[in-house]
C-alpha cells in the first residue's frame, strides 16, 4: 500500500535501508533532544484560522531568490544519497524537478555535481563545506557556477561533528562501491576509515577548516557572482552578522539534531532571525518540517521556505525519484488543504496573525 503521508514514507524507507546506512540517516547527536525537539516544537504553536473567507482556489506558489517553486517546501543538502537508492542524488534531482520545486545538492553527494545538474528538471542551489586547502572548495565553487547551479549555500555549524553515537558504535563509512564523487579530481573521494570510531569523523577531523570565521563569507563572494546563502544561523545577533556580510538568503537550522545537542529547534529560533535580519535577506528554516500544517507555521513566522532532509530521503529509499516527488507532493496537497482551513488564499496572505507562538 502506497503511503498517504511523511511518516509512512519513513517507515517504508527504514524497511528497505541497510541498517547502518538507517543509522547514519536518522540519528542525532548525544542524547537526541535537538532532534526530537526540532518536531516536536511544531505541536506546542497553534493555528488561529479565519473563516468566512473565499478560499475556492489557494496557490502554494511562490519564488526564492527569484526562482518560481510550485510550493514553498524545498530539499536540504543531505549527504550520500546512493545509500537510500542506486541512482543517488541524480533521482533525488528529478524527484524534485517533477515535484516543481528545488533541490540543494551536498558537497558530499555520491554523484558528481555536473551528473547532478544534466539529470536535474528544476534548479539546483549547491551547498559547500570548507576544507582548510581552500583550492579544494575554491574549485568546487568555480565547477558548480559552470554547471549551472543557482546558488551557494554554505554551512557553518559543522567544521566539527557533533557526538553522533550511532555512527560511532557502527564505525561509519562508505561501503565499497560508493564514493565521495566531487573529490575524485583531488584524491579526497575515498572516506578515511576508523578502527575506534566514525569514518566520517576521522575524514571530517582531517580535511575540514576548523579556523572558519567571518572572513569566508567574504571569500566565498570574492570567488563567484552567485548569490550565498548561510546554512546554521541560530541566533538573531548571527543573523545580523550575516546580513552585514551581504549574503541573500539564511537557513535557520541546526543540522537536523547533528551537531551540539540541546540548541533550540528551528521553529523557536525563527523569529528571532527574521527580525534580527530586517528583511535585508530571505530567511528559511529546516529542521522537523513533517506535516502541511509544519510549513504553514513556518511562513507564519517569517520563514520564505522551508526544507526537508530526511523525508526526501525516505522518498528516495521508498520509491527513488517517484518517492520523492510523492513525498514534496504530499507536503504541497497538505499545505494547500491547511491554508483553505486557515483562511488564508495566498502564501502572501500567511501571517504571524495566524499562530500562537510557543509559550503564549
Amino acid at each position: 500500500m502506497e503511503p498517504i503521508n511523511v511518516r509512512e514514507y519513513e517507515a517504508a524507507a527504514r524497511a528497505k535501508m541497510d541498517p547502518i546506512a538507517w543509522d547514519y540517516y536518522a540519528g542525532g547527536s548525544d542524547d537526541q533532544v535537538t532532534l526530537r525537539a526540532n518536531s516536536s516544537a511544531f505541536e506546542r504553536i497553534r493555528l488561529r484560522p479565519r473563516v468566512l473567507v473565499d478560499v475556492s482556489r489557494c496557490d502554494t506558489a511562490t519564488t526564492v531568490l527569484g526562482t518560481p517553486v510550485r510550493c514553498p517546501v524545498l530539499i536540504a543538502p543531505t549527504g550520500y544519497h546512493m545509500l537510500a537508492h542506486p541512482e543517488g542524488e541524480c533521482a533525488t534531482a528529478r524527484g524534485a524537478g517533477e515535484a516543481g520545486t528545488l533541490m540543494a545538492v551536498s558537497t558530499m553527494s555520491t554523484r558528481r555535481l555536473e551528473e547532478i545538474a544534466a539529470a536535474a528538471s528544476g534548479p539546483l542551489w549547491f551547498q559547500l563545506y570548507v576544507y582548510a586547502d581552500r583550492a579544494v572548495s575554491a574549485a568546487l565553487v568555480r565547477r558548480a557556477e559552470a554547471a549551472g547551479y543557482r546558488a551557494l549555500v554554505l554551512t557553518v555549524d559543522a567544521v566539527r561533528l557533533g557526538n553522533r553515537e550511532a555512527d560511532e558504535r557502527n564505525h561509519f563509512t562508505l561501503p565499497p562501491g560508493l564514493r565521495m564523487a566531487n573529490f575524485e579530481d583531488v584524491g579526497l573521494e575515498r572516506m578515511r576509515e576508523s578502527e575506534t570510531g566514525s569514518g566520517l569523523v576521522a575524514h571530517s577531523s582531517a580535511v575540514f577548516d576548523t579556523a572558519l570565521s567571518w572572513e569566508a563569507l567574504d571569500w566565498l563572494r570574492s570567488l563567484s557572482r552567485l548569490p550565498v546563502i548561510v546554512k546554521g544561523i541560530m541566533t538573531g545577533e548571527d543573523a545580523a552578522l550575516a546580513a552585514d556580510h551581504g549574503v541573500a538568503g539564511i537557513i535557520v537550522s541546526n543540522h537536523g539534531g547533528r551537531q551540539l545537542d540541546s540548541v533550540a529547534p528551528t521553529i523557536e529560533v525563527l523569529p528571532e532571525v527574521v527580525t534580527a535580519v530586517a528583511d535585508r535577506c530571505e530567511v528559511y528554516l529546516d529542521g522537523g518540517v513533517r506535516r502541511g500544517t509544519d510549513v504553514l507555521k513556518a511562513l507564519a513566522l517569517g520563514a520564505r521556505a522551508v526544507l526537508i532532509g530526511r523525508p526526501a530521503l525516505w522518498g528516495l529509499a521508498a520509491d527513488g525519484a517517484a518517492g520523492v516527488a510523492r513525498v514534496l507532493e504530499l507536503l504541497r496537497t497538505e499545505l494547500e488543504r491547511d491554508m483553505a482551513l486557515a483562511g488564508r488564499p495566498t502564501i502572501a496572505s500567511i501571517d504571524a496573525a495566524l499562530v500562537t507562538p510557543p509559550g503564549r
